[in-house]
């Protein structure tokens, strides 16, 4: 028989990792990180959080073992301590979604699109690349393309598309994606691209999801789009 001493610290020690992740600033900041590694600052300004509110957020995600952290100069850089975190924080959101029906009225009011705006499923989007027939665009900012990306995507963050439609072929599908799910990036690309007389959609899952289905994703920068 199990000893209740030893079984109790053992899931006193699981429920560090739920204590953990009980601020919703925390989840954000985990989402974040499962685009790629980034800088304290550069965490803070996407989540909209102070420069310490985020340290300590950080420090109490490094305590619990979800993140890991590395110094390089003056900064201080962030990455998820396993890819399995990546999982559990995707678990964590289905599970809300499918449970609790504030997260799915929620869901609704923020990403519910119309038929026009119908999502492409990962495996699909693999079909239309091996067939050449669609343009990927990655919408993210710029950090989180280099970070890893889908292979031969063109990197056109959300807020400077309308500067840059003239280097997409207007006479190729565009499917558009963001960070997962609950990113509303590219529903914004696809409404963008549409109101500009371009055939688009939306990939329904982010570079994590794409990842854990053992999909190859490609890292670094390349230059220019593809017509």
């Amino acid at each position: 028989m199990i000893n209740r001493t030893v079984k109790r610290e053992l899931f006193d020690q699981f429920a560090q990792v739920g204590k953990a992740v009980s601020s919703p600033a925390r989840l954000e900041l985990l989402d974040l990180l499962a685009q790629g590694e980034k800088t304290v600052e550069l965490l803070a300004h996407q989540a909209g959080l102070s420069v310490t509110n985020t340290s300590n957020h950080l420090k109490a995600l490094r305590m619990a073992g979800l993140v890991a952290a590395r110094r390089e100069g003056q900064f201080v850089h962030y990455a998820l301590a396993h890819p399995s975190v990546a999982e559990f924080l995707r678990a964590l959101q289905s599970i809300a979604q499918q449970q609790l029906a504030s997260v799915r009225e929620i869901a609704k009011r923020y990403l519910d699109e119309p038929e026009s705006l119908q999502p492409v499923s990962a495996r699909e989007l693999v079909e239309l690349i091996r067939a050449d027939e669609v343009i990927v665009l990655d919408v993210r900012p710029g950090d989180e393309y280099a970070s890893g990306h889908i292979p031969g995507a063109i990197s056109i963050p959300v807020d400077e598309l309308v500067g840059r439609l003239a280097e997409l072929d207007r006479e190729r599908e565009v499917v558009a994606y963001c960070r997962g799910p609950y990113c509303v990036f590219a529903p914004r690309a696809v409404e963008i691209l549409q109101a500009h007389g371009f055939r688009a959609r939306r990939l329904s899952e982010g570079v994590p999801d794409w990842r854990a289905l053992g999909l190859e994703v490609e890292v670094g920068t390349r230059a220019g789009a593809s017509s």
